[in-house]
């Protein structure tokens, strides 16, 4: 865990900073996957959750999942722990992908959810809890967005310039990060994200109600599957690039193929999410989803 050792200094540098007040993998991805963790907490890991939240998110984890985009610049040893970059072979290797910009070893968001898990799993840890939950939080939604564990190449589709709708100028990885989510939110949930999140919710009770419990099942404490989400994310990204050049136009066709995928994999990162936490605070699965 050597990367800790450099938060650990860093750390009263960053205690005032504060999340942003708009909700904008954008911000609203998190949100999302956070506010769907959040339904699926023990009533024990609730508890400690909101004993460690900032007292600006006032007893809300989902209000807080930006917070590590928010103090970037800040942090900006922490930028390679949002992602993990492949060649683009659809294939993530831990040994060959999780690096730094300078080759730092570990340094990739697979590394982050295993060191942040281990030092919230340890009550003597010297690290602070309440940003290691955060960090831990946020990058459990990064390793979900397939555009964070694509070519390294054009940087996860963000050279990659692409037109919206012939509207909006954008990148492939904003595309997926926020545009797809906006998209849906003006079309089908009158731009409530809490009605996006209740039609996520209705389809973990319904349509995905079988895989559910599979898809945080490999998670113990000694290994939190972080490999396994970023290899999935891997697979999920190379299908992405299709019909997405340089300079093209991306309109229903794109859209209506990336967003069943966009919401499951913010389903996914959810339920995963509740079941790190669970273990972590009360040595439990996951609790069946609250309805909010």
């Amino acid at each position: 865990m050597g990367f800790l050792l450099l938060l650990h200094v860093l750390l009263a540098a960053a205690a005032a900073a504060r999340a942003p007040a708009a909700r904008a993998w954008g911000e609203e991805g998190h949100f999302m996957t956070c506010k769907i963790a959040e339904g699926f907490l023990t009533s024990e890991a609730s508890a400690a959750v909101k004993g460690l939240l900032p007292e600006w998110a006032n007893g809300e984890l989902a209000a807080a999942c930006s917070w590590p985009d928010a103090v970037r610049r800040q942090m900006p040893w922490s930028s390679s722990l949002h992602f993990a970059d492949t060649p683009g072979d659809c294939k993530f290797s831990y040994a060959r992908d999780c690096h730094g910009t300078k080759g730092e070893k570990d340094m990739c968001v697979v590394g982050g959810i295993n060191n942040y898990t281990a030092a919230l799993q340890d009550p003597s840890s010297p690290y602070n809890r309440t940003e290691s939950l955060l960090f831990l939080s946020h990058f459990l939604g990064d390793i979900h967005q397939p555009m964070h564990c694509a070519r390294i190449a054009d940087l996860g589709g963000n050279t990659i310039v692409v037109h919206w709708y012939n509207t909006t100028k954008t990148n492939l990885h904003k595309v997926w990060d926020v545009n797809v989510i906006e998209t849906a939110l003006n079309r089908f949930y009158k731009d409530d994200l809490s009605t996006m999140i209740n039609a996520i919710k209705l389809n973990l009770t319904n349509e995905w109600c079988k895989e559910e419990n599979q898809w945080a099942a490999c998670y113990t404490r000694t290994t939190t599957c972080a490999d396994k989400y970023a290899e999935e994310s891997a697979e999920l990204s190379c299908p992405a690039y299709v019909g997405a050049e340089q300079g093209s136009n991306l309109e229903d066709e794109y859209f209506f193929k990336a967003l069943p995928i966009v919401e499951k994999r913010i389903a996914q990162g959810g339920v995963r999410l509740g079941a790190i936490l669970n273990q972590i605070f009360s040595g439990k699965s996951n609790s069946r989803i609250q309805s909010s």
